[in-house]
């Protein structure tokens, strides 16, 4: 499978961005999950076996459908955020990339979503298991949870995660204590590439 080099995955970002703001946040988010998920590579043992160009894909490409969700007024629809996975699935898809790079977008929101959290929930998704299955889809899932798109963008402890995980069940405070155990904690006192966006 070809994967995507970085100025690749930069020039689809500007393709499909509606406004220079759109694309600095969700592509400065990008680039500060691959560098969280980086740095996990590099600290974590047992991680060198992970596909790392891979990873690197996949934390570039993984928010890529937030862009389908700004209206004409430049505002993003908040209310239908938790379909940015399946639209940025579909982009990649009509970009003709293969299943395993349009995963890392349609699975990797939250800690993962159950066809049960979508039929419970009355999520506007199709009734499916959105889970990362693989180790890569794992990776850039988690490194995602430490760095928030919102206004100021800011970074999440893990302990912090833990906390806003847990309005959406035990079970996902669960799940997430296993993504710690795999891939262990993020140092995020040390400087972080993009961090001033």
């Amino acid at each position: 499978m070809r994967i995507p080099a970085p100025d690749e995955i930069r020039a689809l970002h500007e393709k499909y961005a509606p406004t220079p703001e759109a694309f600095t946040l969700v592509h400065t988010h990008c680039e500060i999950v691959w560098s969280v998920a980086e740095q996990l590579l590099s600290s974590t043992p047992g991680l060198t076996r992970l596909d790392a160009e891979l990873v690197r894909a996949g934390c570039l490409l993984h928010d890529i459908g937030v862009y389908r969700l700004y209206g004409e007024d430049g505002r993003l629809d908040h209310q239908n955020y938790i379909r940015h996975g399946l639209l940025g699935h579909e982009i990649l898809e009509a970009e003709g990339f293969p299943e395993p790079l349009r995963r890392f977008c349609s699975h990797h929101t939250g800690v993962g979503l159950t066809r049960h959290d979508v039929i419970d929930q009355g999520l506007p998704l199709p009734p499916a298991d959105y889970l990362a299955v693989t180790p890569e889809e794992r990776l850039v899932m988690y490194a995602d949870k430490f760095h928030s798109k919102s206004r100021p963008s800011a970074f999440l402890t893990p302990d912090e995660y833990a906390t806003h995980v847990r309005r959406f069940g035990d079970d996902k405070v669960t799940a997430f204590h296993a993504l710690r155990a795999e891939f262990g904690d993020p140092d995020l006192t040390r400087p972080v590439p993009y961090a001033e966006a």
